[in-house]
């Protein structure tokens, strides 16, 4: 009985201490999952941030979110088609539309996002989200529709300006974009998949990426592999962004613009986890030159430039590791604005003005904030020493001076934009004379022309530059 009873208490003292560590494990097993159901918003367990008095208070994005979805609109464009009707083409051009198979076609529309950024109706949103279109339709956050005029429209930057008929809207302003830093916290507003006044949150991923999306997508459209015009440095962030997000607005946490939302990585064509932004202070200048000029007045160094890599600094003897690598100057060299200030093949850019250059996607985005007549002090590399040289930027033409809008405007109300021809190229080509189709609408696309023809003759007239061609047109259109 003796033995029955020390057994019994060996039993039980057995399962009190297994039931205290089964207990105990549980514990420490819950606490990595733990779940808590607290009052208030959930993202005071997110992070924190201090207030304009210094106290630490959660996080909130409420605020911010109901002020920048007020100027966050939604746009639908129409490409429509003529039904056969070429009456609006003039003669000199006509040959171009003869057996155009309009009458089949459907029309197509395209979705986005754009940013009102003044109070009088002008909003910017990408070039993508508006090219080729004949009706542009804006709904303000308040549900009202408003037909757009485009304004003008930059495919360098995937960029456009638009107008609506309002007033005294709600706007963003723009920040200083350089201030931006990775790690940041930013929101996306837009409209994807056609939803509303959608926003999300995340971070500056990192700056100044360099994707080739703009080169890509003009080249796939135009099928020449020589395109290299595109200012390409984004903003990159975490914050999902998604097909219908174009356009719409990245911005801090006080609702300033840090940039426009233009792109995505993704092998689905969805968000995966990275998003790209052409930053503020790109955005700001193409608008401000847009509004003003209806086209972007844009400074060229006039050279070929490469980010300096080992490879490069192997081959090259460099006595730098990072910077811009001149190559050349191209077919131009003699408009070149930094052949003539000095600058020279094999020098490496480390500094405009005071910016440090590491990269080329650096100088590309420095240089695209410039307009012709701008000077800027290049800093280059040479042999192991620093010079100094002081550049004028010039115009594509090799001038100092505004290209301007009303040169080009004839042309472009066909959806044509037309470049003049260097004398080398007419002579590699054997002609004398010669403008070349840089540009065309959706519409003259259908029509069998494409960019990179050259037009010699407009009704029956020998042409050697854009200007010649927008005289014959407009006499035509006086008779």
């Amino acid at each position: 009985m003796k033995r029955f009873g020390s057994l019994l208490l060996a039993a039980v003292l057995g399962s009190v201490i297994t039931i205290v560590a089964t207990q105990s494990f549980v514990k420490q097993q819950a606490q990595g999952v733990k779940i808590e159901h607290v009052t208030g918003l959930p993202v005071s367990q997110v992070a924190y941030t201090t207030n304009e008095k210094g106290e630490v208070v959660p996080l909130d994005f409420t605020g911010t979110a109901e002020k920048v979805t007020q100027a966050v609109v939604h746009i639908r464009s129409t490409q429509e088609v003529s039904s056969g009707n070429n009456s609006q083409i003039p003669d000199a051009f006509r040959q171009f539309f003869f057996d155009s198979p309009f009458e089949n076609q459907m029309p197509r529309q395209s979705t986005g996002s754009g940013v009102i950024i003044n109070k009088d109706g002008y909003i910017v949103t990408n070039n993508h989200v508006v090219e080729g279109s004949e009706i542009v339709q804006v709904t303000l956050s308040d549900n009202r529709e408003l037909k757009a005029e485009v304004i003008g429209t930059d495919p360098d930057t995937d960029l456009a300006v638009i107008k609506v008929n309002a007033s005294d809207l709600p706007y963003l302003s723009f920040v200083n974009s350089d201030q931006t830093k990775v790690g940041q916290w930013v929101l996306a507003v837009g409209n994807p998949f056609n939803l509303n006044s959608t926003v999300t949150a995340g971070i500056i991923s990192a700056k100044g990426r360099n994707i080739n999306i703009i080169n890509s997508n003009r080249q796939n459209r135009n099928g020449n592999q020589n395109v290299s015009t595109a200012i390409e440095s984004f903003i990159q962030t975490d914050a999902a962004i998604n097909p219908g997000n174009s356009g719409g607005a990245l911005v801090d946490l006080n609702g300033g613009l840090v940039g426009i939302n233009t792109a995505i990585a993704s092998p689905t064509g969805s968000y995966s986890g990275y998003g790209f932004a052409v930053p503020a202070n790109i955005v700001s200048k193409i608008t401000e030159d847009l509004i003003a000029y209806g086209m972007v007045q844009r400074g060229w160094l006039g050279i070929q430039v490469s980010s300096v890599t080992n490879t490069l600094v192997k081959e090259n003897n460099l006595a730098v590791n990072e910077g811009a690598y001149v190559a050349g100057f191209g077919a131009s060299a003699d408009k070149s604005a930094a052949k003539s200030a000095g600058i020279k093949e094999g020098d490496v850019i480390v500094k405009l003005d005071e910016t440090e250059i590491k990269s080329n996607t650096a100088l590309i985005e420095y240089i695209g904030r410039k307009r012709p007549g701008d000077k800027v002090r290049v800093t280059v590399n040479r042999n192991g020493k620093e010079l100094v040289l002081p550049v004028t930027l010039k115009n594509s033409e090799g001038t100092t001076g505004t290209v301007k809008r009303e040169e080009k405007a004839d042309v472009a109300a066909l959806g044509l934009e037309l470049e003049d021809l260097d004398s080398k190229v007419l002579k590699r080509l054997d002609i004398t004379s010669g403008v070349k189709v840089k540009e065309l609408d959706a519409k003259l696309k259908r029509s069998g022309m494409r960019e990179g023809f050259i037009i010699t003759h407009v009704d029956d007239k020998a042409v050697k530059s854009v200007k010649e061609v927008n005289e014959i047109l407009k006499k035509e259109e006086n008779r």
